[in-house]
């Protein structure tokens, strides 16, 4: 439970340091989203590493997603993925319909509008760990409703 709160306490601070960072005129919010990202990015590589150490060599790239949904996913955000879809041509779909860093949020329309810097960082840190396994992709999130999210993720080429 402690580590749950300063793990949402460290990403809520990031977003506040690099937005922080962008009213002093340093960058939009586009760029912003983008530096949370690339620092997920270099995380979720670091993590992948350390969480496959000791892991046979996967067989293919459905076994990749389901190491994502199942062990990577469980590991950060203590619980699994609620959703995994495919279309078995390289476009996924994977749901948390509780996910820990939106719960924080009121469940109003409102604060959908904020969504996307709270999902930079998760975004970024899925698909660094999709790249230390051979997966290079597309990552992107979305939230209709709130603390409900979907990330899509689309292959851009084949296990290395």
């Amino acid at each position: 439970m402690a580590d749950e709160a300063l793990f949402q306490f460290l990403h809520n601070e990031l977003i506040q340091y690099v937005y922080k960072s962008a009213e002093q005129g340093e960058m939009e919010n586009g760029r912003c989203i983008t530096k949370l990202e690339n620092m997920g990015f270099r995380v979720g590589q670091g993590l992948i590493e350390r969480f496959t150490k000791d892991t046979p060599r996967f067989k293919d790239e459905l076994d990749v997603m389901k190491f994502i949904c199942k062990d990577f996913w469980t590991s950060v955000f203590k619980k699994q993925i609620d959703n995994l879809r495919t279309n078995h041509q390289g476009i996924y779909v994977l749901q948390d319909n509780k996910f820990r860093l939106l719960t924080q949020l009121s469940a109003g329309k409102q604060y959908l509008e904020h969504a996307p810097k709270y999902l930079a960082f998760t975004c970024g840190l899925v698909r660094g760990g999709l790249s230390n396994l051979g997966v290079k992709s597309i990552v992107t999130a979305e939230v209709s409703v709130m603390p409900a999210c979907e990330w899509s993720f689309v292959r851009m080429q084949g296990l290395v």
